[in-house]
């Protein structure tokens, strides 16, 4: 009995989903092009090697190429200040510096000094009187400022979704944190309280523990149905967990209530479960839908997955609410089944009362959701022993 239930507590911890493992959702960018570029270094500086170039030569034009990047972000930030300049107090809070230090970002420091380093390199390598060095530098300056004006060195969509991410910009990230702070921080802690005095005023209807969660559905399309019956009539509103009552933003008492589902299976025996959409979804779908939203469907999708990566992780490292959420997340099937939704989530209650079964019988081996976990081993004995293979 001491196995079963330190296992239980032990399988709800680790039963947080890894939602990065899931084949269609967007793992994090790791850092291959920054590996590819060294190894293109590599290859041009063997080239280098093989052709006997001369390195004065090859210092010459690395100088030139050098100097022309800082000076066309030096231009680049000029142009953009004149235009900042104007929205200084209604973005900048009437600071100049702030307005300086966002056009010459990131490098507002080491630009000007690794300018000062080429255009001295450039005077000593270049043996040349004032007036071709003048000659250059304006050329320099024109390339710059047409690429400029043209837009030829803007960054690439890729570069775009990187910077995104890694400064967590996108849409995805503040609903997912606005979802989590807003309601599941709040409502998942006492998911658990609710059930069992449902269950008290329900002949113990949720009977297996391990669905003892808020079944969060994720639909990567965002296409939500107010009424699940619509989505698949297999699944038919039931009951309402207790309320939940919360003095919130001046509301006295904001009630949050949970909803138990009915699942007919194919085996035409009915499974009890609380389960619901992920409603920042709608908000996706309402932007790709409004014109003035500039939000296309691809971006929709894109968004739609980023959302559940991020969600996922938000939750991962909650410790509250470990336990209390199973995110189901799917892809509305390509063909004409109409009770897609259910086979989906009965596949998922499945799978816990498995867990919930091979927990308490002592398996070796715990599965769950989106994850790979490490053998489990029970000890026979009621005091706690070391847990290991080996038998020592």
């Amino acid at each position: 009995m001491f196995g079963c239930v330190c296992l239980r507590q032990m399988s709800h911890e680790m039963e947080r989903p890894n939602i990065q493992t899931h084949p269609i959702i967007p793992k994090p960018r790791e850092k291959r092009a920054h590996y590819m570029t060294c190894i293109f270094i590599a290859i041009c500086i063997f080239v280098l090697y093989l052709l006997e170039q001369s390195w004065h030569h090859a210092a010459e034009y690395i100088t030139v190429h050098f100097m022309a990047l800082q000076i066309g972000a030096l231009l680049r930030g000029v142009c953009n200040f004149m235009e900042e300049i104007w929205h200084v107090e209604s973005r900048y809070r009437s600071s100049r510096w702030r307005v300086v230090k966002a056009c010459l970002s990131p490098s507002l420091y080491r630009q000007p000094l690794l300018l000062v380093v080429c255009v001295c390199s450039y005077m000593a390598l270049f043996r040349e009187t004032w007036l071709p060095r003048f000659l250059n530098l304006t050329l320099i300056c024109l390339c710059q400022l047409l690429n400029f004006a043209f837009g030829l060195q803007s960054p690439s969509a890729v570069e775009m979704s990187e910077i995104c991410e890694k400064n967590n910009r996108n849409v995805a990230h503040g609903l997912a944190w606005s979802y989590y702070v807003g309601y599941l921080k709040l409502v998942l802690p006492c998911l658990k309280d609710s059930i069992r005095d449902f269950n008290r005023a329900n002949n113990n209807l949720l009977k297996c523990k391990e669905t003892w969660k808020l079944h969060i559905l994720i639909p990567l399309s965002c296409e939500i149905h107010d009424d699940l019956k619509k989505a698949d009539s297999n699944i038919q509103y039931w009951k309402d967990l207790p309320a939940l009552q919360l003095d919130r933003a001046g509301t006295k008492r904001r009630i949050y209530k949970h909803s138990v589902y009915e699942i007919l299976g194919e085996d035409k025996k009915l499974n009890y479960c609380i389960v619901e959409y992920a409603t920042p979804l709608q908000s996706l779908y309402a932007m790709s839908q409004d014109e003035s939203a500039a939000f296309s469907r691809d971006d929709r999708v894109e968004q739609a997955q980023l959302f559940c990566r991020t969600l996922g992780e938000i939750l991962q490292s909650s410790k509250e609410c470990a336990g209390c959420y199973r995110l189901i997340v799917y892809e509305e099937s390509g063909d004409s089944d109409s009770h897609f939704l259910s086979k989906e989530i009965l596949g998922h209650i499945r799978q816990q009362h498995l867990e919930e079964y091979t927990v308490c019988e002592g398996n070796q081996q715990s599965t769950t959701f989106l994850s790979t976990e490490p053998d489990i081993l029970i000890s026979d004995s009621e005091l706690p022993r070391s847990l290991q293979s080996n038998g020592f």
